[in-house]
């Protein structure tokens, strides 16, 4: 559908409500007027575009009363977008292919209701992190979480041995340290005997990889593989911990 093909059944949605409907009236897709109320203005594309939210948000210089309009695809409208469009104060319609009209969204101004759950996540993943090293934008990169760095006080604490989970926790601060060790999201630990923990093949390479930062993250324990146990015993506890 082009735009032009949009102009009709808008045109007969909003005349069927009872208004006056007019087309490119001051560079405006569509301004519809009943009595005294306020204007309508519905801008059409094809796409929700960035341009597209310029012109509206333009047109509420005129009226509060403005509307998007798009044709409706085969794939649904994002959430994303109609948060968008509610969050600016922008009515959103949908235009099917048969010339039926649905409204997303209606243009009245939007509060949103704070979610206070997920701005405790936000807040206690913030404090939990020890400084800042990642790179705001980046993508396809490893973060630097405190999950991770959670997981990077234990692994330390397990480069010269094996330690019972009361051990790591009172060593280490990391009180979710049971839940680390047991959930082993990152293949780096491996359980020994009940509550007793070693490092696996892929927790001493992860030492080695994050030598750099463990250095800044925990300058008074960091990991040194001079410290670790000789060759044999080390393959001997990669054997006790696959063998289980």
């Amino acid at each position: 559908m082009t735009e032009t093909d949009l102009y009709l059944p808008i045109k007969h949605f909003l005349e069927a409500q009872g208004f006056t409907v007019k087309s490119e009236v001051r560079a405006c897709d569509v301004v519809a007027v009943r009595g005294d109320e306020s204007p309508i203005i519905v801008e059409l594309k094809t796409a929700l575009t960035l341009q597209l939210f310029y012109q509206a948000v333009d047109r509420l210089t005129m009226t509060d009363l403005v509307y998007v309009a798009v044709p409706r695809t085969r794939r649904a409208v994002p959430g994303e977008a109609i948060k968008l469009c509610r969050r600016v104060g922008v009515g959103l319609l949908v235009v099917a292919a048969s010339g039926s009209v649905d409204v997303l969204a209606e243009p009245v101004p939007y509060s949103p209701r704070q979610n206070p759950r997920r701005q405790q996540s936000l807040l206690g993943e913030f404090h939990r992190r020890l400084g800042d090293f990642n790179t705001g934008g980046s993508t396809r990169r490893k973060l630097v979480t405190a999950y991770r760095q959670d997981a990077l006080r234990c692994a330390v604490h397990l480069a010269t041995g094996p330690a019972r989970v009361s051990e790591i926790r009172q060593a280490t601060g990391v009180d979710r340290a049971a839940s680390i060790l047991q959930t082993n999201v990152y293949g780096w630990f491996g359980r020994l005997s009940r509550g007793v923990y070693g490092l696996t093949g892929d927790g001493h390479v992860a030492l080695q990889d994050s030598e750099a930062l463990i250095s800044q993250l925990f300058p008074a324990t960091k990991a040194r593989e001079d410290s670790q146990p000789e060759g044999c015993d080390r393959l001997s506890l990669e054997a006790r911990i696959s063998g289980l």
